[in-house]
């Protein structure tokens, strides 16, 4: 098994994440960052009618309901994985572009008010999950899209994903994003991360050094000639707003309005995530 252990001596401010190798994780300050965005975002929805619940989204298909049922979905699963959890291996058939829509089955005709609840609780289950594992010390590998990986990583690609659908449902309406600079910041070096780790599977390697501006900024070393490293230090640079340049890695915005002052290899390399997102998948019966 790698060893993709948390450093109790990391700091907020600096981290590292490799697909080989220790990652350096500040887990408790993670999970604080997770709880409290989470905690913001339910306070917005409480706020919802059934107009707003029922809103289009950045997701093409998918109403505000849909994405909220989605995120209690990602939750759960993260909370239930144990030892060699596949649930995320494309290797056995996950595909971002289609699974989520086919877990959404066993949800349909579910109410508001039980979605609600149900984001509610089972984001106190995982945050009080991740926190008795930390206290126990456990340490086991679950399967990711680009790999195993420990599962504090697997907290961390939720949170991401958490971060993109708030925005989704939020800019959507026209509505600000009340996000912090430590949750963007943690957004921001996972969604470079996984780009830089898809880019590696489609065999285009990325070596370069991102420096992003605005919240969550800092400069971004990013290596993936073998394994892929991701190394980040919470610091003032000028470049482009590590939220939108986190959007378009993620397909939410046009890749090369963000990214065009980065080469045309490391941007193409970098685009293949959000490519793969936006491209059409016939999901009729064989």
């Amino acid at each position: 098994m790698n060893d993709h252990s948390p450093s109790s001596g990391s700091h907020p401010g600096t981290l590292l994440l490799r697909t080989a190798g220790t990652c350096h994780l500040d887990m408790p300050h993670l999970v604080e960052v997770f709880g409290e965005q989470r905690q913001r975002f339910v306070s917005i929805l409480q706020g919802f009618g059934p107009r707003e619940w029922a809103a289009p989204t950045r997701c093409a298909e998918w109403s505000a309901h849909d994405v909220v049922r989605h995120l209690c979905d990602a939750t759960g699963f993260a909370t239930a994985a144990g030892a060699d959890d596949r649930t995320l291996d494309m290797t056995v058939g996950f595909d971002p572009r289609t699974s989520p829509r086919r877990w959404l089955t066993a949800s349909a005709g579910e109410s508001t008010a039980t979605t609600l609840g149900r984001l509610m609780a089972v984001t106190s289950e995982l945050l009080a999950c991740a926190r008795g594992r930390l206290a126990g010390g456990s340490r086991f590998d679950v399967h990711l899209p680009y790999g195993p990986m420990d599962w504090t990583v697997l907290v961390l690609h939720v949170f991401w994903d958490s971060w993109i659908h708030e925005r989704d449902v939020l800019l959507a309406r026209g509505a600000e994003h009340p996000t912090s600079d430590d949750a963007t910041g943690y957004a921001a070096a996972y969604g470079l991360f996984i780009s830089a780790a898809v880019a590696s599977l489609f065999g285009d390697p990325v070596r370069d050094t991102l420096r992003l501006g605005g919240d969550g900024g800092g400069i971004f070393d990013l290596d993936s000639r073998g394994a892929v490293t991701l190394t980040v230090s919470r610091e003032h640079a000028a470049g482009p707003p590590a939220a939108q340049v986190t959007d378009a890695l993620a397909g939410r915005a046009p890749a090369a309005a963000v990214l065009g002052a980065l080469p045309g290899s490391t941007r193409t390399a970098l685009s293949h995530l959000a490519d793969f997102f936006t491209t059409p998948v016939d999901q009729s019966p064989a």
